[in-house]
């Protein structure tokens, strides 16, 4: 993985490819490479490192041909070089393979073709992709067929682009378990892992589906599943523009992101809570009463970021609607033999729509007949193909790896999604809704003035630069936002970071502090305050730096703290949202500081479709 771009047409194939490339950047990467069928042969370019490498040597050595393949790898099997970059080839360039993905079942291929006299000169499992078509292809067998007898062959997940010498005039793609699109152009045609990469040139896609292959000529596209039987599939106007997936006038995405935040929100409430309405329109997701009492129990499962927004809307299912609520992550869910039945209800939360170990759990509660909700910002993405109901958060595109105005649609969306399913219940009355109501529509204000008041995160951080060592604490709530706060500031600062509920600190954790430890102490949960004091003055008898997230007009801390960041007041439940913005912030500004890869984090890939 990770990046995959295509194209066939009539223009020079390499500045698209170029161009596709680094609006797949954002998704992270370590090396880069495109091959290029000139109508004669392929030609092929590669480079460790940033794009600029291989912009350097196609400057150098330049190619030139109307159809091509392009790929930014973040590397899986073999570390990061020229030789482990993708394209990868048979040995004669008949065969030219991109690959998403890992091939499970590489090593025993590689085996056998090796016995059979073929030469491999990489560590990937990509190289025995190519290697395998052109075995099937140099037995007498066409492109297609031998693309289709490869696959028969190779287990695993994959999206492929693939080039023949001998068919300058075609391009194929297949997918499966990794997210492909065709996009549809006038006498041209692309592939990509993800639109930004081709919506300078189509809005227009095709979204391939699971062991499906595409044939794509320049005026021409066929789609075609497993059988061989032709596939109709419904176009895909893409809607939002060009312009959000850019930088707009900020340094990095993550900060545009971040103050993007505030619009993001106030879309999510506005489109599902009307202003005139005393109920929330879920639009068309059928969790009404009777679906409900026949659902006794409910799982929420995601990765990363998208699972302690998860672990918030199981606090406030239970907290709002007395339903039990188990909350996994989902690399170890899978593998837990959960109960789920006809009365189960799996809510899977995921940015991209695609990420392997989500899908794959959304796959067993299917098969398991468990009913799926999906609460994705990738619209067409498999996740939400796959459920049987979705909640569309429509962010846009999140462009920085380190996800921020997702996390905060998606606690949104769950909270909307907890509040309904309490009023369905009947542990919730219209008049509770309607506070809560007004509270949601003053939200993205209070972001706002979070945001605009960002120089006292970017004060802390210079304040802070140096630590070695950060703990976030908090209790209830405020422990969920300290696993994020954690989160971001390992992914962007590479700092060591840990989160703790703050009752636990006397288990174990407290004997990490000493002078100077960075602890950020959340205490936005008014009725755990006193508590959260106390450990508070824990960690400050022990030499700890502290620096806390509280409310606005608190003024308990007395000395006890180095600095306080306030935050505007607001309904408990819809706190974390706000207590949150403080550090997404403080991390941003402490890697700022650092000088670190903000936007592309190293070792770190945007969408993670490998399990």
């Amino acid at each position: 993985m990770c990046g995959i771009v295509g194209y066939i047409g009539r223009q020079q194939a390499p500045p698209i490819l170029m161009e596709g490339l680094s609006k797949l950047e954002y998704r992270g990467y370590d090396s880069a490479g495109i091959a290029v069928h000139d109508g004669h042969k392929i030609n092929m370019l590669k480079a460790e490192g940033k794009l600029k490498n291989l912009a350097a040597k196609l400057s150098e050595n330049p190619v030139e041909g109307c159809v091509g393949i392009g790929h930014t790898r973040w590397a899986t099997h073999g570390a990061p070089s020229d030789v482990n970059s993708h394209p990868h080839t048979s040995e004669d360039m008949t065969i030219a393979v991109v690959h998403n993905g890992i091939i499970e079942n590489y090593l025993s291929i590689k085996e056998e073709l090796s016995a059979k006299g073929y030469r491999f000169v990489s560590e990937t499992d990509t190289e025995t992709v190519a290697h395998l078509i052109d075995f099937y292809y140099k037995a007498g067998n066409d492109f297609f067929d031998s693309v289709f007898m490869a696959l028969d062959r190779i287990e695993g997940a994959y999206a492929l682009g693939i080039l023949c010498k001998d068919y300058p005039d075609t391009l194929i793609a297949v997918r499966k378990n990794c997210p492909l699109v065709v996009g549809i152009g006038e006498g041209e045609n692309f592939i990509a892992s993800d639109i930004p990469a081709i919506l300078h040139h189509t809005r227009d896609v095709y979204f391939l589906d699971d062991n499906e292959i595409a044939v794509i000529k320049t005026d021409d596209i066929k789609i075609f599943d497993r059988e061989k039987n032709t596939v109709e599939r419904e176009v895909f106007n893409v809607k939002w523009d060009i312009d959000a997936a850019e930088k707009g006038g900020y340094e990095h995405f993550m900060i545009k992101e971040i103050n993007e935040q505030p619009k993001i929100v106030q879309d999510v409430v506005s489109r599902r809570i009307p202003e005139s309405s005393d109920t929330i329109d879920l639009e068309g997701i059928n969790l009404r009463k009777e679906d409900l009492e026949k659902i006794n129990r409910i799982y929420v499962v995601a990765c990363g970021t998208a699972y302690h927004a998860g672990l918030i809307g199981k606090h406030l299912i239970e907290k709002v609607a007395r339903i039990p609520v188990v909350a996994d992550v989902a690399s170890e869910f899978r593998y837990k033999d959960p109960i789920l039945d006809e009365h189960t209800l799996l809510i899977v939360v995921s940015q991209s729509g695609e990420t392997a170990d989500t899908l794959e759990a959304l796959r067993i509660a299917k098969r398991n007949n468990a009913r799926v909700l999906a609460v994705v910002n990738a619209v067409g993405s498999s996740i939400a193909r796959e459920a049987d109901d979705v909640f569309y958060i429509l962010a846009g595109p999140e462009i920085s790896v380190a996800s921020t105005k997702a996390f905060s649609a998606q606690v949104v969306a769950l909270e909307l999604i907890a509040f309904h399913i309490a009023m369905e219940v009947g542990k919730m009355t219209k008049e509770e809704f309607a506070e809560i109501k007004e509270e949601l529509y003053a939200l993205p204000a209070k972001i706002s003035t979070i945001l605009q008041k960002d120089k006292i995160e970017k004060l802390l951080a210079e304040k802070y630069l140096q630590s070695k060592n950060v703990f976030f604490i908090g209790r209830g709530l405020d422990y969920l936002i300290s696993m994020e706060g954690s989160l971001k500031l390992k992914e962007i600062a590479y700092l060591h970071s840990e989160a703790y509920a703050a009752g636990e600190l006397k288990h174990g954790p407290i004997a990490m502090i000493e002078d100077s430890t960075l602890v950020i102490a959340l205490a936005t949960q008014e009725e755990l305050f006193e508590k959260t004091l106390s450990n508070i003055k824990e960690v400050k008898a022990r030499g700890a730096k502290v620096i806390a997230i509280a409310l606005e007009g608190n003024d308990g801390f007395k000395g006890e703290v180095d600095d306080v960041i306030y935050i505007p007041r607001a309904n408990k439940m819809i706190t974390p949202i706000l207590a949150n913005i403080p550090a997404q912030l403080f991390a941003y500004y402490v890697a700022y500081g650092l000088g670190t890869d903000i936007d592309q984090p190293r070792n770190l890939a945007k969408s993670v479709t490998v399990e």
